[in-house]
């Protein structure tokens, strides 16, 4: 197996030791960011609006704390890079949409609120496609600038994966968080649907839209995420489970679903390869692959999930209807072209249909939750190749849609490389199991080196 090492990143948990026994200070810290974000900018072009006089204002205050052995909290000094569709109270949020140019919130976003709450230093907003659902900004890959980055988190994946930061906000509707991650090489989370508070967050869709999280490490991901949930809450919603300053202690799996679905039909011969070569590794270390060829339930439950996935684009444009209505009767086309016909989708889809599909859904995470009893979770691709050339298309969402669909927690695990270029393992649980899923995902990144 070749495993994927990025020399790019740059671990916050990792520089936070050396705060807390005083070799390092959060103010160096950011001002090695800064470096990289100066170096590397023009080319990524990650960053929608920076404020580096402000993050370094953070990043002292930060510092103090650490020499007074009084830091906030296990993300205090963190840098953190933020989708621009997230609300600022100092930065405009402008979701790549020219209707949107100059916008301001006039306040933080739930999670922005949460981590500055805890220290954190805000550096900046990074490009988003369009409202999270249209097309592209200009953000190139961390790894090869001619190769699209993923979206719609693309400047929040970019910028981790090419070490100017070690964490950011994402989001994630459908594969928003867990492709671009995979694409740059990062660590990406999307947890059980409501882990994390969406306050603040521009919406596409009630029962879809998760706030996602990309790290340098997974520890990174882990505390940010912890953060973001413990400081807040999210008003009706469990907090997310196994919260803690680091991931959880790494526990080995016995027993895991590989899920081909659809998405198989997508993949060329050296991404078969690599994959395989990961779960022959797991096989290697004692961990049983249960798939559609060993198992009849399995392959019923993936004949299942395929003709039912699909549905979930009817969800999002049923839910999308408001705003996106307004907007555009509003601005017309100004608003781009993919938002609009999912808007004109939404206006055949009848409110009994939309109770059918939610219905459906329901069932479907039934029949998941009932196939995975005895088992430690599944395993797929993060997306179905690396990277694509051209910027004009985010990259397939095939192998994402079913754990969005789901609401289930998922983390993209940067751990194959096909072509010199990072690809992701997919590593998914059931609701509310993040802490255990966290806790195997721990054990995959330091076992299988």
């Amino acid at each position: 197996m070749q495993r994927w090492n990025n020399p790019n990143a740059v671990s916050f948990t990792a520089a936070r030791a050396r705060f807390l026994d005083g070799s390092d200070t959060p103010r160096d810290f950011l001002e090695r960011c800064i470096a990289t974000i100066e170096a590397r900018e023009p080319a990524l072009k990650a960053w929608v609006a920076l404020d580096l006089p402000a993050a370094r204002r953070a990043a002292d205050a930060a510092s103090a704390r650490y020499r007074d052995h009084q830091p906030l909290s296990a993300v205090d000094g963190c840098p953190l890079a933020v989708k621009d569709i997230i609300g600022t109270a100092d930065f405009p949020t402008q979701m790549n949409s020219p209707a949107f140019a100059g916008w301001h919130t006039r306040y933080d976003a739930a999670p922005v609120h949460a981590m500055r709450k805890g220290g954190a230093v805000v550096v900046g907003k990074t490009v988003t496609t369009e409202f999270a659902v249209g097309g592209p900004g200009p953000t190139t890959n961390a790894f090869d600038n001619d190769c699209t980055p993923g979206g719609s988190s693309s400047g929040s994946a970019a910028a981790v994966g090419a070490g100017m930061v070690p964490v950011a906000f994402g989001t994630q509707t459908q594969g928003s968080t867990i492709r671009p991650a995979s694409y740059n090489g990062a660590v990406g989370f999307k947890p059980t649907l409501g882990a994390l508070p969406l306050g603040g967050v521009h919406p596409l869709s009630h029962t879809l839209d998760h706030l996602g999280v990309i790290g340098a490490t997974l520890d990174d991901v882990w505390c940010t995420a912890s953060q973001t949930s413990l400081a807040l809450g999210n008003a009706g919603q469990r907090f997310l489970t196994g919260a803690g300053a680091l991931a959880p202690e790494p526990v080995k799996p016995r027993r895991m679903i590989h899920l081909h679905t659809k998405g198989w039909s997508e993949i060329d011969t050296h991404t078969r390869e690599a994959f395989g070569s990961f779960l022959a590794a797991l096989g290697e270390q004692g961990v049983k692959i249960i798939n559609r060829s060993n198992d009849r339930r399995v392959a019923q439950l993936e004949t299942k999930l395929d003709a039912w996935v699909d549905s979930g684009l009817d969800i999002l444009a049923y839910e999308m209807r408001w705003p996106y209505e307004a907007y555009v009767d509003r601005h017309g086309t100004l608003i781009g072209e993919r938002i609009r016909k999912l808007v004109q989708r939404a206006q055949s889809i009848t409110p009994a249909q939309y109770e059918r599909l939610l219905d459906d859904r329901a069932v479907m995470r039934a029949e998941v939750r009932s196939v995975a009893a005895g088992t430690d979770g599944f395993v797929t691709l993060a997306a179905s190749s690396t990277a694509p050339r051209g910027l004009e298309l985010t990259g397939s969402r095939t192998f994402l849609a079913y754990w969005s669909g789901l609401g289930f927690p998922t983390f993209s695990l940067p751990l194959l490389a096909v072509g010199e270029m990072p690809l992701g393992v997919q590593w998914m649980g059931l609701a509310h199991t993040d802490g255990k899923l966290a806790a195997s995902a721990n054990w995959c990144m330091q076992t299988l080196i």
